[in-house]
């Protein structure tokens, strides 16, 4: 019988990446499962602002709890948990607990802040610890934003942070906002772990990111970012007396995807 989570770990390849896009809500994902992907990631940016929440705040917890109990029957899912929300070690445990308990396979956990900083190295460290002590089966993904935030240094930064998050049981490291060449070879040539890039439309594509050796490639918030931009230039059509431009999924497609 396949075992989810273990299919989810083998398929982090370095030169082979994982493509994970990312989905906001029930109707997103259930498509991006029809449509033959393996596995999906939430998008916090899409999860809290189609609730009208900010991102990166804690604000959204609820909604992505609810929404991974919703998304983990359809298939692997893994879930972006911002910076834990909260600070206590055994609170994000407790979290990381509940949704391993409703079938994902792995969490998203970063160390950059609301205010723009990056958080104390070994107390991101700790929460870590703390979730793969409690769910060890569970794929954590220790997220370092130092290129995010346009930190100081964020080549050797990032590297420094992956060894620390690492060597605390994470699984693999994400490291969004590289997009040098240069930078991302020397990235999956130094962190031990499968490495995971956040694809960018002015970056490296697909194709070049698994030659710099990527393990696993993200799409972030892009899918909800292009469906919102798709929805008002149908709309700015319809106004305009011109053809809908972009392509739009019937009424019954839609309908079958809740079933």
């Amino acid at each position: 019988m396949s075992d989810r989570v273990e299919d989810f770990r083998a398929a982090h390849v370095p030169g082979r990446p994982l493509l994970l896009p990312n989905a906001w809500d029930g109707a997103s994902a259930a498509a991006l499962f029809a449509a033959g992907f393996a596995a999906i990631g939430t998008t916090s940016l899409g999860v809290a602002a189609a609730a009208g929440l900010p991102d990166g705040t804690g604000a959204a917890r609820g909604r992505t709890v609810e929404l991974a109990r919703l998304l983990a029957p359809l298939g692997a899912v893994t879930v972006d948990i911002e910076a834990g929300f909260g600070s206590d070690p055994g609170e994000v445990a407790d979290l990381a607990e509940e949704l391993a308990g409703f079938g994902v396979v792995g969490v998203n956990l970063e160390d950059g802040r609301p205010d723009g900083t990056l958080a104390d190295p070994d107390r991101h460290a700790a929460l870590v610890a703390a979730v793969k002590a409690r769910c060890p089966r569970l794929f954590l993904n220790a997220r370092t934003d130092a290129y995010w935030l346009g930190a100081p240094g964020p080549l050797p930064v990032s590297i420094e942070r992956a060894a620390v998050y690492i060597g605390s049981g994470a699984d693999g490291v994400f490291v969004p906002g590289a997009t040098d060449p240069a930078d991302i070879a020397v990235l999956t040539a130094r962190i031990g772990a499968p490495v995971n890039l956040l694809f960018s439309p002015a970056g490296p594509d697909l194709r070049a990111l698994a030659a710099l050796g990527a393990a696993r490639v993200s799409t972030g918030s892009l899918l909800f970012r292009a469906a919102l931009g798709a929805a008002v230039r149908a709309a700015e059509d319809v106004a305009a007396g011109r053809p809908v431009a972009v392509e739009v999924p019937s009424y019954e497609e839609v309908q079958r995807l809740t079933a």
